[in-house]
């Protein structure tokens, strides 16, 4: 082993945890108590350590009441004290990029130290969706992006007919920008940007390790990044006994199977889910996602999870999780958070 490497027991206590939130909406419950539980996982992540938590936008989804991240970091920050809040991300195609500065500048002025701009370069939705969000016309992403971060620096050539244009507040600067992707295509301009960069493991099959390498061959420093700063997010679902676990994430495998069938309805419960007739095929599909879900007790979900770890050389790991319960996934981000040494 090199000299100061470390070891896979000591990985859990020097690799930061933070949170993914995308405001599940439970059978039982509606979309405003889904959202009023958000404040209970800010909380708890406040108290127990956790480094941030990031709000997703998704749109059309009968799960997940998560479609204005913005409007939820502010309602997180107001009611915590330490732990950052983001956007994991804002989805930049669905946006005029001047307004997503105007925005972030504002909450950075309104809470600074603690606000992060998480970006993702897809739209979190079906087609018709997007044409909806999208009907201002915007350009690609590396454009949109660009423009962003013109806005930003005030660096628009000074025949560009928005170099005139004066980003309200003044004297505030973003927040770090972290580039999202699930396929690697972000990795480099992440890099090139000196962003931080996140990959959402939690729901793509694409192996993580590659476009980590890659945005940090390409990284160059910037006044928010002295260095690559990678963070993995990973799906789990944490409970007292594996047996437990495995029967809470029947949830998640049946709420899977519907998104893939173009059927979104509230996270079921575990027994809908075992209620429901499964075919083989649709089985069989569950199978082929199962690895990218850890579920288990405390001590198997660190273990996979300081695996992920190692085979990535992530420098961050971001946790969602879908659960029906909302006590129980509170439960399952405490029992990860007092495992992991927080």
């Amino acid at each position: 082993m090199t000299p100061g490497a470390l070891t896979p027991m000591s990985w859990a206590m020097t690799t930061p945890l933070s949170i993914l939130d995308l405001a599940p909406i439970a059978q039982g419950f509606s979309a405003a108590q889904a959202l009023a539980r958000t404040l209970d996982l800010a909380r708890l992540g406040d108290e127990m350590g956790f480094t941030r938590l990031w709000y997703a936008e998704h749109h059309g989804m009968a799960s997940i009441a998560s479609s204005a991240p913005d409007i939820l970091i502010g309602s997180a920050a107001a009611h915590t004290h330490r732990i950052r809040i983001g956007s994991g991300g804002v989805m930049l195609p669905n946006h005029v990029p001047l307004r997503v500065v105007e925005t972030f500048r504002t909450l950075a002025g309104l809470y600074p130290g603690r606000i992060d701009l998480g970006i993702g370069r897809a739209g979190g939705s079906d087609g018709l969706t997007l044409q909806a969000l999208r009907s201002f016309g915007g350009e690609s992403f590396p454009e949109n992006f660009a423009e962003l971060i013109a806005f930003e620096q005030g660096s628009f050539p000074s025949d560009h007919p928005f170099a005139r244009v004066k980003v309200v507040p003044g004297e505030i600067a973003l927040p770090p920008i972290y580039l999202l992707g699930s396929s690697g295509a972000s990795a480099q301009m992440a890099g090139q940007y000196g962003t931080g960069y996140g990959f959402a493991a939690h729901f793509s099959a694409t192996p993580p390790r590659p476009a980590f390498e890659a945005y940090r061959r390409s990284f160059r420093p910037s006044d928010s990044f002295e260095k690559p700063h990678a963070i993995l997010c990973l799906s789990v679902i944490c409970a007292p006994t594996d047996e437990e676990a495995k029967y809470l994430s029947k949830s998640m495998e049946l709420t899977w199977l519907r998104l893939r069938q173009n059927k979104p309805q509230k996270i079921a419960s575990p027994e809908e889910a075992d209620a429901y007739s499964w075919t083989e095929s649709e089985r069989a599909f569950i199978e082929s996602q199962s690895d990218l879900w850890i579920t288990g007790s405390p001590q198997t979900v660190k273990a996979a999870m300081e695996e992920k770890i190692a085979a990535t050389g992530a420098d961050e790991v971001m946790i969602a999780t879908t659960i029906h319960d909302y006590e129980k996934r509170l439960e399952s981000y405490r029992l990860l958070g007092e495992t992991w040494g927080l």
